[in-house]
């Protein structure tokens, strides 16, 4: 009787498990259709005749750009982790200096916009130090401008974690290294993972904005392809395509990391 009533489950579990792929299959092709259509009307309605063959003839040039982007944001990814982390131990730190110029660097970052640190950066710090190659510098100035907001987000998630797990580690006689290596800091970065693949994504698409100091990344090298050919939406277009095909992969990778952590 209850390898009958087993049996029964299986195919309740199996009719249901094949009926809820058809309603998301459903929901998927609708979702593609509301979403097709209404650009196909816009484009065909649009008085643009779009001429791909020009800006193909410069294809090497948007590979380049792309190539360039991903090694900026890379680099630039680890570096505002690392700074991210110390500012966050550091305005947590006993010395009451240390405490300050965390605060402040998280504040003036934060509260300036990046196009304006880009600027500054480069044009007074960067050359009056003897800095010239603008691409370490750019990477430079987009780790620091990250790294502060990576600093609250592993702030945050520290601080999230009940006082009784300080207060268990510490009565087992752990330093702050062991409390924060074992116990902390584990369960920390599954809070501040979500938050922290957003910032990284944030990164990819900042590094656009490194073009205003003369860095051949991937947007500024479509918008030289576009003042060349004046193929102003053949140039758009694949840099969109372009920073989706970047952002896209961190979001899923980061979900099933964070699904295999839980």
């Amino acid at each position: 009787m209850n390898l009958k009533k087993l049996f029964i489950n299986e195919l309740t579990y199996k009719k249901d498990t094949s009926l809820s792929k058809g309603v998301y299959l459903f929901n998927f092709i609708l979702l593609l259709f509301l979403i097709v259509v209404p650009i196909y009307f816009m484009f065909v309605n649009i008085s643009y005749d779009f001429n791909w063959a020009q800006v193909y003839e410069y294809k090497q040039k948007f590979i380049n750009g792309f190539l360039m982007t991903i090694i900026i944001s890379a680099f630039a990814l680890i570096l505002s982790f690392i700074i991210g982390l110390f500012f966050a131990y550091a305005q947590n730190s006993k010395l009451i200096l240390l405490r300050f110029f965390a605060r402040f660097y998280v504040e003036i970052i934060r509260g300036t916009p990046l196009l304006v640190q880009i600027l500054i950066f480069f044009y007074v710090f960067a050359n009056n130090l003897g800095f010239e190659n603008r691409y370490i510098v750019g990477t430079f100035i987009l780790a620091i401008f990250s790294g502060a907001y990576v600093c609250e987000i592993i702030r945050a998630a520290i601080q999230s974690i009940e006082k009784e797990q300080f207060e268990t580690g510490l009565s087992l006689g752990m330093s702050d290294y062991q409390l924060y290596r074992y116990i902390i800091f584990p369960q920390a970065f599954k809070r501040m993972l979500p938050a922290l693949t957003g910032q990284f994504a944030s990164i990819i698409k900042d590094s656009s904005l490194l073009s205003i100091i003369a860095i051949s990344e991937f947007t500024m090298n479509a918008q030289e392809v576009d003042a060349i050919t004046y193929s102003t939406l053949e140039s758009y277009i694949p840099l969109a395509i372009g920073y989706l095909l970047l952002t896209y992969p961190v979001s899923y990778y980061t979900n099933k990391l964070e699904k295999n952590i839980k």
